[in-house]
């Protein structure tokens, strides 16, 4: 087992390390551009009750932590007071960024290549650390990872996974969501995300906000609306995102798009998250950091 007098700080080092020395994390194709901004890493405890609201709200499919994580150990006894989620997000650069907001119907390129090699690269971070983890003597699992991770249909929410990476960031303290769904970070709604559940005590990340919404301009002034704007298929209104519309818009246009123009393989679109005020910050307004 590893010694260390401060694993929150030896675990965000091994994210940033990993960040910065991979070659995986890069636009692909031979580019040495990397895919991502820095990382912003959080924690939460598996007895925290929002993941029990999450399992119960998505019955029976959704995994609590202890449920993803017996998947992975199915032999070890263990119980929710002795697991930590470590949670991260993946912010879009800026030359992406910049390139995507010039688009209204279909994504850029850069942001399609990220979509793909950025997400693989995502995926082998949540391998890589829940290794590095196992290795050190703390059995980990990265729940997206699961043979067992899937899709299905809510009755309340429609389709849904059985582990939402962004539920569990907004537990770690690193967001709230958005008219469309998405989630507002410190370093803005573009972003991907990544967590892994692990059998070792970590204290919690703080939550600098105790709505669920409470970053969102349109939830919390009833002002902006621009993400709704900015989406080509009308999946975003008043109301909420229309996973549906949205669904069938990235299926049908923006992935074959992309796949045949740029030779990416992911369902990337992501138009709404860009080119709004939540793009790359919490809305000042309604910053607790400022």
């Amino acid at each position: 087992m590893r010694e260390t007098k401060d694993p929150t700080a030896w675990i965000e080092q091994l994210i940033l390390s990993f960040w910065a020395e991979s070659t995986e994390n890069s636009l692909g194709f031979g580019s040495s551009e990397k895919a991502w901004d820095k990382p912003l890493v959080g924690s939460s405890r598996a007895t925290d009750p929002l993941f029990a609201r999450y399992a119960s709200d998505l019955a029976p499919f959704y995994w609590t932590p202890l449920q993803a994580f017996k998947l992975g150990f199915p032999d070890l006894d263990v119980t929710d007071k002795e697991l930590s989620i470590i949670s991260w997000v993946l912010p879009q650069t800026a030359e992406t960024r910049k390139a995507q907001a010039q688009c209204t119907e279909l994504p850029a390129e850069s942001w399609a290549r990220t979509r793909d090699f950025g997400e693989r690269f995502n995926c082998a971070l949540r391998l890589h650390l829940a290794a590095k983890l196992t290795e050190a003597g703390f059995p980990a699992v990265a729940p997206e990872r699961l043979p067992e991770f899937a899709y299905q249909q809510s009755e309340r929410f429609g389709i849904a996974s059985n582990w939402s990476e962004r539920h569990t960031a907004h537990v770690a303290g690193l967001g709230t969501f958005g008219l469309s769904d998405g989630l507002i970070t410190p370093a803005g709604k573009a972003v991907r995300i990544g967590s892994v559940v692990a059998k070792i005590a970590l204290p919690p990340s703080s939550r600098s906000y105790s709505g669920h919404q409470d970053w969102c301009l349109w939830h919390a002034r009833g002002t902006c609306g621009v993400c709704a704007k900015r989406c080509p298929a009308e999946a975003i209104s008043e109301a909420g995102h229309d996973k549906e519309k949205c669904k069938a818009y990235i299926r049908e246009v923006t992935a074959p798009y992309a796949q045949k123009t740029f030779g990416t393989r992911a369902t990337s679109c992501g138009l709404c998250q860009v080119k709004i005020p939540c793009e790359s910050l919490i809305p000042p307004a309604l910053d607790p950091y400022t």
